[in-house]
């Protein structure tokens, strides 16, 4: 009987082993926004991190959070490092690409609660009368981030905190707009 239920759990490992192997190895966060500021204005939320604070959703996680900023002011060089509690951990930010007014590439890196780099591209269009701002962050899963994906969804999880961080963007790119746009 031993023998059988050994056999069963091994079936039921390899089974499970097999089920995660085969999950997709990269993933994709991605959403968008129109926005009723110009390009120019949506785009200095992104382009310089001390921005960040009247937008990003988890800047109001941890109203103590640590933050560091170096390099560049703003743009290329421009880097930006969190320490915070469990809820935002602790990563960095750095602008690898910044084409005004519609495009800034930032490498994303995480080192607590987990380590992972994500490439983040933010676009910028002109669409009616404002902008439309896309947010993206693409990454690779491992075996563990496979088994993950199982139980949770990258793009729900993330996606809401991105739809959350656009609204408020907008509302901040609006406020620092010229008058008459």
């Amino acid at each position: 009987m031993w023998k059988w239920i050994g056999i069963g759990l091994l079936v039921a490992i390899g089974g499970f082993c097999v089920l995660v192997a085969i999950q997709p190895s990269e993933f994709e966060v991605k959403r968008s926004l129109v926005m009723q500021a110009p390009p120019t204005a949506v785009f200095e939320q992104v382009d310089d991190f001390h921005n960040w604070s009247r937008w990003s959703p988890w800047e109001k996680l941890d109203p103590t959070m640590k933050r560091h900023f170096s390099g560049a002011p703003a743009g290329v060089g421009a880097e930006y490092h969190w320490v915070g509690n469990d809820q935002v951990g602790e990563g960095r930010m750095t602008i690898v690409r910044a084409d005004a007014p519609s495009r800034i590439e930032i490498r994303l890196e995480f080192m607590k609660p987990w380590k992972a780099t994500n490439p983040t591209t933010f676009t910028f269009g002109p669409e009616g009368t404002g902008t439309r701002a896309t947010w993206s962050m693409k990454g690779h899963n491992d075996f563990v981030g496979k088994a993950f994906s199982l139980m949770m969804d990258m793009d729900a999880m993330v996606g809401a905190d991105f739809e959350k961080g656009l609204a408020g963007m907008a509302v901040a790119a609006l406020a620092a707009a010229p008058p008459g746009g």
